[in-house]
């Protein structure tokens, strides 16, 4: 893996209609959201009736509060600079520990120096932009310029990468904070957020699971309040099987919204996309702008202003279809209770005014997971080939790593051509679908979070899982179409274990799936309702 490419993620019959008033209603009362919103209107509207009053704001509101919400109070000097720092590494000592999200943590002092220089640019009239003093721990793939990116690997876990990644640098510019970085597993590689540098990142609702991957540091970080907004990516679901599995919103974009980069090789790669995690849609929509955006270093990458995602989340959703995909029709195995709890979920569309149909992909689907393995092989073969040739650094790569490499080295041009040519044809299919359907619907998840100790799902309701990664099958489709998926989240089990839903949009369609993932939300309010224990 060469070192300037270090920073990608290896690791991404029926019919239902109901009236939307009454499906609404009778939604809301079911879940006991009709009751919160008549007890509690200031929490179901993000949490803004406290700030409507102004007034003095303390640690607990500093790092309870949204994203939008205090880079409002930190823009209107309500609250320093330094009080939001110092409110979130005081949380940090309390509860990373517990959990171990986030890792190469910088010194204190440090950091209150630089929160004391953005207050005195507050002060001059000097404001960096909506992440002015907002802390951020970019995820342990991202290249951060003086602070270790190890890739959860015994390998570079002395790197100190010389220079920001494009996302990292963005965030920085608009006055974000770098208060040290999210675990990962090694390279990405996996669901499961564990490495053998420092070790297992435990899920946020429930410490003896796992907390998904790879960006399941951000996750749990931004779970349990560390952080007011998170950043990662994803190549297979690491953007939405953690946040499904934390219960927040994670935003895979559209192939090119978020440039990758710098790095030795900006055309083959494009499966793996960095992108926003949030507690609220809201909030999610913002860091994507200022994440978003051409840059000349990656040709591929979208040329669109990134200020439409600034603008009004707000759409009426009456008469909107959306195809439900759920396990396509038996083919991907669920653990019980899995398809049952989405299925629920899927009231909070029709909540909306949306028409809920199931549909099938008429695609083979073992085709569609063939053409996965090589082109996942061919691409960590490419990035990872230079660390497996010495024999030194290949000892101290996990196997799930060495198997794809392997995997990628057996491979022909010819065989590499076909899967692409598969994988057009499978985004052909899911274009054609969207003729018909405003979004694609399917869980975000086969299992519940398990045990944090298995490095992966072995086996699924009694079917063996043939690699480590089959366990998360649900998340190749939307992959392999490039197109922009966001993880929603779709309520929890008896035992208290989150799940999620993925809604695909069209290409290119990126504010249209953040408008529905609003919508969605306005009609649910999982997130708000349901915080870890740890709080």
């Amino acid at each position: 893996m060469s070192t300037d490419a270090k920073n990608e993620d290896l690791g991404t019959e029926g019919e239902r209609r109901v009236a939307p008033d009454s499906g609404r209603r009778a939604f809301l009362r079911r879940s006991g959201l009709l009751a919160a919103a008549t007890a509690m209107p200031g929490m179901l509207a993000g949490g803004r009736a406290m700030a409507a009053g102004g007034g003095t704001h303390g640690p607990a509101d500093i790092v309870m509060a949204d994203a939008l919400e205090l880079s409002e109070w930190i823009r209107l000097r309500k609250v320093s600079c330094r009080e939001v720092m110092t409110a979130f590494l005081d949380h940090i000592d309390r509860i990373n520990p517990v959990v171990n999200a986030l890792v190469s943590l910088q010194d204190r002092g440090k950091l209150l120096k630089q929160a004391d220089e953005h207050d005195a640019l507050l002060a001059r009239g000097q404001y960096l932009g909506w992440m002015h003093g907002l802390p951020q721990a970019p995820k342990d793939l991202t290249n951060t310029a003086g602070i270790p990116t190890t890739n959860g690997s015994p390998i570079l876990k002395d790197y100190i990468p010389a220079k920001d990644s494009i996302m990292v640098e963005r965030m920085r510019r608009s006055g974000a904070i770098l208060i040290g970085k999210s675990n990962t597993p090694e390279f990405g590689v996996g669901s499961v957020c564990y490495n053998a540098v420092f070790g297992i990142t435990r899920n946020a609702y429930d410490q003896s699971r796992n907390a998904g991957g790879s960006s399941g540091g951000a996750a749990v970080a931004l779970a349990t309040r560390m952080l007011p907004v998170a950043d990662g990516s994803d190549m297979m679901g690491s953007l939405r099987n953690p946040a499904a599995y934390n219960n927040v919103f994670g935003f895979r974009p559209s192939q090119g919204r978020v440039p990758f980069g710098p790095t030795s090789e900006v055309f083959f790669q494009q499966m793996g996309y960095e992108g926003p995690m949030a507690r609220t849609v809201r909030d999610l929509a913002m860091l994507l702008s200022v994440q978003a955006g051409y840059d000349a270093r990656t040709p591929l990458s979208i040329d669109q202003d990134p200020a439409i995602f600034t603008a009004s989340l707000q759409r009426d959703f009456r008469g909107a279809r959306i195809g439900w995909m759920g396990d396509y029709r038996g083919y991907l195995p669920m653990e019980p209770g899995v398809l049952e709890l989405c299925q629920e979920a899927l009231k909070g569309f029709e909540a909306v005014g949306c028409v809920v149909e199931e549909v099938m992909p008429d695609y083979p689907m073992e085709q569609l997971w063939q053409t996965w393995l090589t082109l996942r092989h061919f691409s960590i073969a490419g990035v990872g080939g230079g660390f497996y040739a010495d024999p030194a650094k290949r000892a101290l790569m996990k196997p799930e790593v060495i198997w794809e490499i392997e995997g990628g080295q057996k491979l022909g041009a010819g065989d590499v051509w076909q899967a692409s040519v598969q994988r057009s044809k499978w985004y052909e299919t899911l274009r054609r679908l969207f003729e018909t359907y405003d979004y694609l619907v399917l869980p975000t998840a086969q299992t519940f979070p398990f045990d944090a100790e298995l490095h992966w799902a072995t086996e699924i309701a009694g079917r063996p899982m043939d690699t480590y990664h089959r366990w998360m099958e649900v998340v190749v489709g939307g992959t392999l179409a490039g197109l922009p998926i966001v993880n929603v989240p779709a309520g929890f089990n008896a035992e208290g274990l989150p799940m999620g839903l993925q809604i695909i949009g069209p290409a290119q369609a990126d504010l249209a799936v953040l408008q529905m993932a609003y919508a969605y939300e306005q009609a649910t309010h999982w997130v708000q309702r349901h915080k870890p224990a740890l709080l």
